[in-house]
């Protein structure tokens, strides 16, 4: 908690019944506050909290929302914000996105609140910049909040009740003049043990590939359905060589707002001395985004040497596998 603050306790009466703030002036150039009114425009549920810092999520972006006539998203780096120091601090900011959609040379002045539900007593820590007449957005800018949201001693200490069973709960408030639209909810779910499942992929007459590119049977990977991309000639026509993805099999079912971060490897098998040839990567798949891998996986001098294996009596065998840690749904 901050010390030597003034604290100013308001007591009022809202919608019939008493609410009731405790705020100060925080050291970092913002204000402090509890209040039980939940946020009126954004709320963020995160699962599982630890895994994000546990696989090195250094930033996490959530879904937008849209109040004000704009669109934003909560940004959080899970470790805190290593490019300003803040290394012992949760960092949390306000972004404004869509930006490519207003007029050249925009400019939004904004206030906003952003919250950490208190778990136990249902009431929320508010900070807010103490610069009252918003922040100013545009091109060269488009985040502010707050380095120091947190730190890492007083969010993970049981007594406050921030992070409690690993689940923590944030929130936005963002106000432009007028607000046209309702809010929405973000439930981000990390998965504390992730099971990385596997599948093989056997390629009898490679020869015989449609050139532009084949696709492995369709598999399945917690609720969602997957496939390996291959393109022997390379995406794009790079040429000389391989490119090898990871897809989702149906992006056009794929929920709307809904993105999955997902761990694999993929794996081209040495038939005949077990030297395999392998990508790893993490990304978040979307419907928007449904494919990921490598447009430089293999080159065609050393997939076609006859000592490697990786091609043997014209075939050859590719192995995924596949891990997901996480997955952002919105509601509303």
């Amino acid at each position: 908690m901050v010390t030597n603050f003034v604290s100013v306790v308001l007591s009022f009466l809202c919608h019939n019944s008493i609410l009731i703030t405790h705020q100060a002036k925080c050291t970092t150039g913002a204000l402090r506050s509890t209040s039980e009114a939940p946020p009126a425009h954004y709320i963020l549920n995160i699962q599982q909290f630890s895994a994000l810092t546990k696989h090195n999520v250094e930033r996490y972006e959530s879904n937008e929302f849209e109040t004000g006539g704009y669109k934003w998203k909560l940004v959080i780096h899970p470790n805190g914000n290593k490019t300003k120091n803040a290394g012992e601090f949760l960092s949390i900011y306000l972004a404004i996105t869509d930006t490519a959609s207003l007029t050249p040379g925009w400019e939004v002045y904004a206030t906003f609140r952003i919250f950490l539900l208190d778990q136990i007593n249902d009431t929320y820590l508010k900070v807010e910049d103490e610069k009252t007449n918003g922040r100013r957005f545009h091109r060269l800018r488009t985040e502010w909040g707050f380095d120091q949201f947190i730190s890492f001693k007083t969010f993970n200490d049981p007594n406050n009740a921030y992070l409690v069973g690993d689940n923590c709960v944030f929130g936005a408030e963002v106000f432009v003049r007028k607000e046209r639209s309702k809010g929405k909810t973000e439930s981000l779910s990390m998965v504390k043990d992730a099971v990385s499942y596997k599948n093989t992929w056997k390629i009898n007459n490679y020869s015989k590939l449609n050139a532009d590119g084949e696709s492995s049977h369709v598999f399945s990977v917690g609720d969602h359905k997957w496939k390996v991309q291959l393109y022997p000639n390379g995406k794009g026509g790079i040429g000389g060589y391989i490119s090898l993805n990871l897809a989702l099999a149906e992006p056009q079912n794929f929920p709307s707002g809904t993105k999955i971060l997902v761990e694999f490897t993929l794996l081209m098998l040495d038939q005949l001395e077990r030297r395999h040839h392998y990508g790893k990567a993490s990304y978040w798949f979307s419907a928007s985004k449904p494919e990921w891998g490598w447009q430089r996986f293999i080159s065609h001098g050393i997939f076609f040497k006859t000592n490697r294996g990786l091609l043997f009596k014209d075939g050859c065998c590719i192995e995924a596998e596949v891990a997901i840690h996480g997955e952002s749904t919105v509601f509303g």
